[in-house]
């Protein structure tokens, strides 16, 4: 990767071959789901593996060890829900789909332990490293690295090179064979803290069901864009083929452009639908094409570092065939900061065999708008603010900032802002009903 790095200079895109993509490349899902489903559905199930991504920590949201193991749900953690969903598919179905987990150097002894817990369970867990990489100095373009340890000052040294390294880590741990063996197809790959990637039967029997030359390689799932994903990489045409173009890839001046909900009307969800002999193909001919994505870092020590990456759904246009589909909101549900988890812990949604549904009793389908201020960024201090969880179910907008705690029983509707200034407290009693309110000042309930 660094050899290609040294290589390629300037953005890696020209502003002006960007074209939209032809009307067929991405299909609508109704237009999907119309065909129905087969009689056998245990049969496409068969040659499916679901793989999540599990690299990250869950140092964003104030905790230690990996993101999977955060509670989000009734006490499940995301590994829980995950697991969840694929026992209910094989026993409804009488199926063998195995779990397939990416884990890097960070997560990976935590993942293993916990692993234990699920030895009872009707899926078969199997796990893989990611790659370990050396951070490289800005200026002399060498690792900062001393030697291959990680301990000490090499701790930072190291860095997992994003998820596009699935591909030759999943072929190196030669799990890919042994599932190809198996008689396995496809794999479902998406982010471990996507609540809404679930295991689709209509795109699985889409796939399955081309025909021999026509037979579509990789499936992204993309959704359309709203004001909240302007940063979301997104599917053009370019140089005749279908491909992903992540923000980082964009000439400065035409950010804004790319920003635009209009021209670009949709965003990857990381949602992917992937055939395994076709990984096994081009990793074999060394032809999976991935543009290099350039991170740069300041280390705790001051020093600036770049880290080179690459993701997994900017090989769409090695592959044949790739289609991209315009999959319902619902399949999108990522839960990076406390805000989300709000939404997830609320009564918004329903939780059935691992799965999240949002309730029939919300009017329309858009969740709220949530932004929590500072004080909720860690996992354990949101959760000493809420008594319960708010009802949201008619919640347009929620701002919080500053000291606020929530009593138990408490309903948000419409837009509410409640504003705790510097050295001021708020708690919401127990019991109330806001609807359009701003809140703002101090307010303290004393128990007498």
């Amino acid at each position: 990767m660094a050899f290609l790095f040294l290589q390629v200079k300037g953005p890696s895109v020209e502003w002006i071959k960007i074209q939209r993509p032809p009307e067929d490349s991405i299909q609508p899902y109704d237009k999907i789901a119309a065909r129905g489903l087969p009689d056998n559905v245990a049969d496409c199930l068969n040659k499916l593996v679901v793989v999540k991504l599990n690299g990250g920590l869950g140092t964003s949201m104030g905790c230690k060890g990996p993101k999977s193991l955060i509670s989000v749900r009734n006490e499940n953690t995301f590994l829980d829900l995950t697991v969840q969903q694929i026992e209910h598919l094989n026993k409804t179905y009488n199926t063998d789909v195995p779990l397939v987990l990416m884990n890097s150097f960070n997560t990976d002894e935590d993942t293993k332990k916990i692993l234990q817990k699920y030895t009872h369970h009707r899926v078969k867990i199997h796990t893989f490293n990611q790659s370990r990489y050396p951070r490289i100095n800005k200026d002399s373009l060498l690792p900062v690295a001393t030697s291959l340890h990680m301990t000490g000052q090499n701790a930072e040294a190291w860095y997992p090179p994003g998820h596009g390294d699935i591909y030759a880590s999943f072929y190196n741990s030669h799990l890919l064979d042994k599932l190809i063996e198996q008689g396995k197809e496809y794999i479902f790959v998406s982010n471990i803290d996507n609540l809404g990637a679930t295991v689709d039967l209509h795109i699985l029997h889409h796939l399955v069901s081309q025909p021999n030359g026509k037979r579509c390689e990789f499936i992204m799932e993309v959704t359309d864009k709203t004001r909240a994903d302007v940063k979301g990489g997104t599917l053009i045409q370019y140089e005749g083929k279908l491909r992903l173009l992540e923000i980082a890839q964009v000439p400065k001046a035409h950010v804004d452009e790319f920003k635009s909900v209009s021209k670009f009307k949709i965003f990857n969800t990381n949602n992917l639908w992937i055939s395994l002999a076709a990984i096994k193909r081009l990793q074999e001919q060394n032809a999976m094409d991935m543009e290099i994505i350039v991170n740069p870092k300041t280390l705790d020590g001051g020093q600036n570092v770049i880290q080179l990456e690459t993701a997994v759904g900017a090989a769409i246009k090695s592959f044949d065939n790739a289609l991209g589909i315009n999959v319902p909101r619902s399949r999108f549900l990522p839960v990076k900061t406390t805000s989300d988890l709000l939404l997830v812990m609320s009564n918004l949604y329903s939780l059935d065999a691992g799965c999240l549904t949002m309730s029939p009793k919300r009017e329309f389908p858009t969740t709220p708008h949530v932004k929590l201020g500072s004080s909720f960024t860690k996992v354990q201090e949101y959760l000493t603010r809420f008594e319960s969880i708010p009802d949201i179910l008619e919640l347009d907008h929620l701002t919080v900032s500053g000291d606020v705690t929530f009593g138990k029983n408490v309903s948000l509707k419409g837009t509410v802002i409640i504003i705790a200034n510097h050295g001021d407290r708020i708690d919401i009693p127990a019991g109330s009903m806001l609807e359009n309110k701003i809140v703002s000042g101090n307010l303290r309930i004393l128990d007498h």
